[in-house]
């Protein structure tokens, strides 16, 4: 988030378009809204290592935000913009915030909060004379302070909380170096040499920015002095037509984004020129098969895949051409051991899936949370896992089979429903899929798919027939759902992540759940 240099060398170039509205924030006009951000925060008495919170939708405030934090040595916590009010209260308690900033498009949320954390000193809202008390309006406030840097820079980061989809989320922390904020975290540099990004590049961010990938990815942008165009929310056809009108080099998406556009039609994916891509990154979820084949045959073999954490304990990372090679992995590993362990702490043979655990990982805690943070480690505290499962090919290549916590056990029979989702989703009726386990008393639980059906496709007794059939024609019949419910839109986070809890917990209400 630190562009000094930009904004002294092209101060009038683009730092970041929004798509919808087409607001401009220019390099200088950044560097003079982060740098009065950073003299708020010191006017309020933070010092380094003390914590705020940014509670946004996508909007070049919170980027100024970030922008002033990262100037302050402070670390500040991006809240999902989806959260309602208890949900993003306890956020903002759990990291300690002592700021926190909202928008008057999040209001109707944020006007509840002060009630819920009594123990914030300060209540910033842009975009509005804001709703009174204990609220202040950010552009009055910050329009009071100088646009030159404060004098005592340090390098503040990101502490982001986990998604929440299994459970509570959890902050995520690691040590903050103390340095001056043109020195960026080595997780940066590994960004841009690893992702392909450069100078002269144009980047299209359509993902939340309250998430760890999109908010690092849009950093790294501002630190190179290159253009990123922010979409408030993904739309497909907008996707490509940004591409075609800002000649977008570089973008990070998740699958779900992927079979969007490959669920228009084809005249419109034909009538965009994408020719000016060069490097696309995905990562958040696993991608099915036919649907990252379909991408590169599309676009070309410029699609880069990792998979890692929020926690960033492991890394790893393969090209296209990897992947064509190796179909379905999500790479090999970087700057850790993978270990594929079984419940006994056993490693897995070859082929056979277990617990995800990488050696040698990095020193991230769960923040005011020792019994998590020791949960996630071996006796040794040199091995982590965050729960994921998967398992490693004769080269080495990781694929992911699902989290642990979704694990479907059925007359004694684990089942990971990932397979069954990613196979669904390539029907031509589905938009989207979920499968999860629901109770049987006989079986303990059975399979069961939830389906978004494609517009237009009626939901009913011929459409589950039919998708049962296609399961059973193809993947092995315990996998199967023996029965599929339809709804208008699955929970699913804007950056590809389901809410699996949420349709657990509606079919289990009344009974015994499975442990999550």
């Amino acid at each position: 988030m630190f562009a000094r240099e930009f904004a002294r060398t092209v101060p009038e170039k683009p730092a970041i378009i929004m798509a919808n509205s087409g607001k401009t924030l220019t390099f200088g006009e950044y560097e003079a809204a982060a740098n009065r951000m950073a003299h708020v925060f010191r006017e309020q008495g933070l010092q380094r290592l003390d914590h705020v919170a940014f509670f946004m939708e996508n909007n070049p405030r919170l980027l100024e935000c970030e922008g002033g934090a990262e100037r302050t040595g402070l670390y500040y916590t991006c809240i999902n913009s989806y959260l309602a009010p208890k949900e993003a209260a306890y956020i903002v308690n759990d990291c300690e915030a002592r700021v926190v900033v909202s928008s008057a498009a999040l209001a109707e949320t944020a006007k509840e909060l002060p009630a819920l954390c009594p123990n914030v000193e300060r209540w910033l809202m842009v975009d509005t004379d804001a709703p009174g008390e204990p609220w202040e309006p950010y552009e009055e406030v910050t329009a009071k302070h100088p646009a030159e840097p404060a004098d005592d820079e340090r390098l503040g980061a990101a502490m982001l909380y986990s998604s929440g989809t299994t459970g509570q989320p959890k902050g995520i922390f690691r040590p903050l170096p103390d340095c001056h904020p043109e020195e960026p975290l080595p997780l940066m540099a590994g960004i841009k040499i690893l992702f392909g990004f450069s100078d002269g590049m144009t980047y299209l961010s359509p993902a939340p920015l309250y998430h760890s990938a999109p908010q690092a990815s849009v950093s790294v942008a501002l630190r190179l002095g290159a253009t990123s165009v922010v979409m408030e929310r993904f739309d497909a056809k907008q996707f490509l037509e940004l591409v075609e009108r800002y000649r977008i080099t570089h973008s990070q998406m998740v699958p779900t984004m992927f079979s969007r556009l490959l669920k228009l039609p084809d005249d419109v994916r034909k009538a965009y020129d994408v020719s000016s891509l060069e490097s696309i990154v995905h990562a958040a979820a696993p991608c099915p098969v036919q649907v990252k084949q379909q991408m590169i045959e599309w676009w070309g073999p410029i699609i880069l895949e990792y998979y890692a954490a929020t926690e960033g304990n492991g890394f790893t990372f393969c090209n296209s051409e990897e992947w064509l090679a190796h179909p379905g992995t999500v790479g090999k590993a970087l700057g850790a051991q993978i270990l594929i362990l079984d419940e006994d702490g056993n490693e897995c043979p070859t082929g056979t899936s277990g617990t995800i655990w990488f050696k040698g990982a990095t020193n991230f805690e769960y923040y005011n949370d020792p019994e998590k943070t020791a949960a996630s480690r071996d006796s040794t505290g040199d091995t982590s896992t965050v729960g994921d499962v998967g398992y490693l090919d004769e080269d080495g290549y990781l694929y992911l089979t699902d989290r642990k916590t979704y694990m479907i056990i059925s007359g004694g029979v684990n089942i990971y429903p990932q397979e069954t989702e990613n196979f669904l989703i390539t029907h031509p009726k589905v938009m989207d899929a979920a499968v999860i386990g629901v109770p049987n008393d006989d079986l303990g639980e059975e399979v069961k798919a939830i389906v978004q059906p494609m517009p237009g496709i009626d939901a009913g007794p011929d459409l589950e027939r039919e998708l049962i059939a296609f399961c059973r024609d193809n993947i092995a019949h315990y996998k199967c759902p023996r029965s599929v419910d339809f709804e208008d839109e699955l929970p699913r986070l804007p950056t590809g992540k389901l809410y699996k809890r949420l349709l657990r917990d509606r079919y289990w209400e009344g009974h015994a759940a499975p442990i999550v």
